[in-house]
């Protein structure tokens, strides 16, 4: 098999485009030859899969970039693949240089934007916006909560991006958030939901926690080793306590019935339940 055909499909998860192979020297008749003979699928117009086993999502987002070259993902698609939102609608989301409408062949949806000059990137050995402009396409809390969790980004690094986009939908929303979080410890936690939790007691003034630090042998998700407190978000490493705390008012006048609390280490832990966590 051509060496220059093994590089692309070990690079692009078993995975070619007839414009790459074009700009290497082949022909369209050695390509549609090659597609032939080695039974390869098609997965887009020009883009082939060399295996015959079901296509993974990382597989079915580079497929999608590799329609036309300078393909990145964008939006939903690279919200996804940065872990920072979820989507799973059937289709990717991509962007190209340009100015023309949106365009939607089979399983992509096609943007184009004038303003990408820097904003684009590789994840994971996929073409992709950068984590900077996702969270701004995506233009909601939670991306910019998880971008900042997952150690993306930085707090500056979105300032800087977001001075840059300033004007667009929901650069307003997003800055006023990187402002009043930016000293918030996302990067310790473990969940959206935590990051959630110290957002709440961010909000009410309430005393910052530890976050995910050992006590008798087990990580507790917030503690206050001064009042010797424990309150656990959503993981299985305290007994679930039957309470309720919905909102920032529990989170700081916990509401416990009897026999809700539990002694961890000296610390009283209570437990909390699926967070609402936008």
């Amino acid at each position: 098999m051509d060496v220059h055909l093994l590089e692309l499909a070990a690079r692009q998860r078993d995975l070619v485009a007839a414009w790459q192979l074009r700009g290497i020297g082949w022909t369209w008749a050695m390509v549609e030859q090659h597609a032939h003979d080695q039974r390869w699928r098609r997965i887009h117009s020009g883009v082939y899969a060399l295996t015959q086993a079901p296509l993974t999502p990382p597989q079915l987002r580079m497929a999608a970039t590799l329609t036309a070259p300078h393909s990145y993902l964008t939006h939903f698609s690279a919200g996804a693949h940065y872990e920072i939102s979820r989507f799973d609608a059937g289709y990717e989301t991509i962007v190209r240089p340009g100015d023309k409408g949106r365009e939607r062949p089979r399983g992509v949806l096609v943007r184009y934007s004038k303003t990408l000059r820097g904003d684009t990137t590789t994840h994971d050995g996929i073409p992709i916006t950068t984590p900077e402009r996702t969270v701004i396409d995506l233009a909601a809390p939670r991306p910019l909560r998880e971008a900042l969790r997952l150690k993306l980004t930085t707090p500056y690094s979105m300032a800087v991006s977001l001075a840059k986009h300033s004007g667009r939908r929901g650069t307003r929303m997003l800055k006023e958030l990187n402002d009043r979080y930016s000293g918030i410890p996302y990067s310790r936690c473990r969940s959206n939901a935590e990051a959630k939790a110290l957002e709440i007691l961010h909000d009410a003034g309430g005393e910052p926690p530890d976050v995910n630090v050992r006590i008798a042998g087990k990580e507790a998700d917030l503690s206050w080793r001064g009042r010797k407190h424990i309150v656990e978000i959503d993981g299985p490493q305290y007994p679930p306590c039957g309470l309720w705390a919905a909102g920032c008012g529990p989170l700081l006048r916990w509401r416990a019935r009897a026999g809700d609390r539990r002694l961890v280490g000296g610390h009283r832990a209570w437990a909390r339940r699926a967070l609402g966590a936008g």
